[in-house]
């Protein structure tokens, strides 16, 4: 059988949690399938679990109906839940439900063959489920979230853009001649260029954006509530500052020599705006990356649309 995961929570969190009490807002965790530990934080007002693209709770699965259930959320954390008629129902505490019902913090709420656990506040069960899926979802390499997470989180925001009217935008990165940087200096003084050039990206987003490792040297930002100037300010941010940090890296042509080399890493960026035209995040995704393939063609280390 195989171990469950080790999860370590930083005691400072939980001195962090214990502040906080209950005063977040209420969220669903996925308890199942592939994407299982997937958080949905719940904001006043009607929440769809379903299929559609702009279900807040969007679920694909077999047997999930396109609006399958309604929450309801409203003052001090109360939500209720109630069935839109789906085929096979919705169940809370594994009772099918026939009419609107209050959730109660631990409730568990299934759709199909697929399980939710409500929470209404602030816990540590609360924690650690963030922390086992931060875990799957963390790319160990640069601290980024990885590709699964970028997906997820894409998904997320195309159906929140959709229902609200909210502008989005993503941004597509991708570190120039990175091939070289390998073959020059090693692998080992690569990983040090991309966790640094990930840190550097990551200071200049706000609270919100995702930044998400793609693959390799490939990276791409998701920007809620952005449009096209937005993030074209901040892909510009991001150029610079990379283009003008020195990463210092060890001599590989003197391994005996303390003193490093200095490395200056440019980066080519494709920004793209959600569009009418847009049928999923997906089309959204390509569309960033087209157009960083296009800063690429164009001579690398600029920013296009």
């Amino acid at each position: 059988m195989q171990e469950p995961p080790t999860v370590v929570i930083d005691p400072n969190e939980v001195s962090l949690l214990r502040t906080l009490g209950t005063a977040t807002q209420p969220c669903l965790i996925l308890y199942s399938g592939p994407d299982a530990g997937q958080r949905f934080d719940l904001e006043p007002g009607p929440q769809i679990i379903g299929r559609v693209p702009e279900a807040q709770v969007r679920i694909e699965g077999a047997g999930i109906s396109r609006q399958h259930a309604e929450l309801l959320v409203g003052a001090g954390n109360t939500v209720l839940v109630h069935d839109l008629g789906s085929a096979n129902g919705t169940l809370v505490n594994e009772v099918r439900i026939t009419e609107p019902t209050a959730l109660k913090d631990g409730d568990l709420i299934r759709v199909s063959n697929v399980v939710l656990r409500f929470h209404s506040h602030n816990s540590l069960d609360l924690l650690l489920h963030d922390r086992i899926y931060q875990q799957a979802t963390v790319d160990a390499g640069t601290g980024a979230f990885n590709r699964r997470y970028l997906h997820d989180t894409l998904r997320q925001q195309f159906a929140k853009a959709r229902a609200g009217g909210r502008p989005l935008a993503v941004v597509c990165y991708d570190l120039d001649h990175f091939k070289q940087v390998n073959d020059t200096y090693g692998h080992a003084c690569g990983d040090i260029v991309l966790r640094t050039t990930t840190t550097i990206a990551r200071a200049e987003l706000r609270v919100g954006d995702t930044l998400a490792r793609a693959g390799g040297e490939e990276f791409t930002i998701v920007l809620p509530n952005t449009g096209v100037a937005g993030a074209l300010e901040l892909a510009e941010r991001i150029r610079v500052a990379m283009e003008q940090f020195p990463i210092e890296l060890p001599d590989p042509l003197n391994k005996m020599s303390s003193k490093p080399v200095e490395h200056r890493q440019t980066v080519s960026m494709g920004v793209a705006e959600l569009g009418p035209e847009m049928a999923s995040e997906l089309d959204l995704l390509q569309a960033g990356d087209r157009a960083l393939y296009a800063a690429k063609r164009r001579g690398r280390n600029q920013v296009s649309v």
